[in-house]
């Protein structure tokens, strides 16, 4: 690892619903939709394919490039977004869980090989069952893993190379599991992805309509990945009596302007700005209070010579 100064990094953008209006938390309207689109070639910025990916993620970008993600293989996704990303051949990546396919609501096989067989459209696996994973005891965790491998081997031939961990929640653990399972794994903090990031923990930023307005998906593609050498703790899974997390985030020696990160988290019960102390190049986390929710998130950004960088953390949080 080595801090990359013309690093301008992978922006992951994820999606899920469209046009399925009675679920603004995960849905994204056709219109909006397209003019998301609009805005990625009216910035000049490439769509990368995911068969590139491993090698844009191995070698520094120069030229940032946007990955599109869309999770869970909602039929909303095939009647109302793909003949648009079809049309211009837009590259792609769908997420599927194993258990959902041919379900009231979600794609059948028949729709997804439709789709597996052109050549920028990547299907990556999302666990069979799509449930709070980081409640299984371990050895069901292999078996929700293990089954969605053996069903995508019989309707697909192979199993994806690419992973996302169902609602971004894992543990170390699991993702050691994964690790032996995948070639990359994504989860659902914010940020962009550079040549020093875990390519079993990748960022992607959650595209809907509570957080999809044309502002900030306009500021979303015109950030800059937020290079780090270390973040402690590895595990993400954070248990009561390790909450809230002693949070270093280790720099490089070289990176400038470090004084001005600012951080928000959430713990407690609202988001608000997080306490830094720095030693050195590491930046030490101060939190408020506990984090109470399932999910608990930090975000830090930085506002440098070539505009904003960005980096988020997600925390996973054992409930009583």
């Amino acid at each position: 690892k080595k801090y990359e100064p013309n690093e301008k990094g992978i922006l992951a953008l994820m999606y899920h619903r469209f046009e399925e209006n009675d679920y603004p938390s995960t849905n994204i309207r056709i219109n909006v939709f397209k003019k998301n689109l609009n805005l990625i070639k009216e910035n000049k910025l490439e769509f990368l394919s995911p068969k590139d990916f491993d090698i844009e993620f191995n070698r520094v970008s120069e030229k940032k490039k946007i990955l599109l993600t869309i999770d869970d293989a909602f039929s909303s996704f095939y009647i109302n977004a793909w003949p648009i990303l079809k049309k211009s051949k837009i590259p792609f990546l769908l997420f599927v869980s194993t258990e959902t396919v041919g379900k009231n609501g979600y794609m059948d096989w028949d729709e997804i090989i439709e789709l597996s067989k052109e050549e920028f459209v990547f299907i990556g696996n999302h666990s069979h069952s799509h449930e709070y994973l980081i409640k299984y005891k371990f050895d069901d965790f292999k078996k929700d893993i293990d089954l969605s491998i053996d069903i995508f081997k019989r309707n697909l031939n192979y199993n994806p190379i690419f992973f996302s961990y169902p609602f971004g929640e894992y543990s170390l653990e699991q993702k050691k599991y994964i690790s032996k399972k995948f070639d990359f794994a994504f989860g659902q903090h914010s940020g962009l992805i550079d040549v020093n990031k875990d390519k079993y923990e990748l960022a992607r930023f959650p595209i809907n309509e509570k957080y999809g307005d044309l502002e900030r998906f306009n500021f979303l593609i015109n950030l800059f990945p937020l290079e780090y050498n270390k973040v402690t703790p590895e595990d993400k899974y954070i248990l009561q009596d390790n909450n809230p997390p002693k949070t270093i985030i280790e720099f490089f020696d070289e990176q400038k302007n470090l004084e001005k990160i600012n951080c928000f988290s959430d713990e407690g019960i609202k988001w608000d700005k997080s306490q830094l102390k720095f030693l050195e190049n590491k930046l030490y986390i101060e939190y408020r209070d506990k984090f109470h929710f399932r999910r608990g998130r930090v975000n830090c950004s930085l506002n440098d010579d070539i505009g904003w960088r960005w980096f988020g953390i997600q925390f996973s949080i054992e409930q009583n």
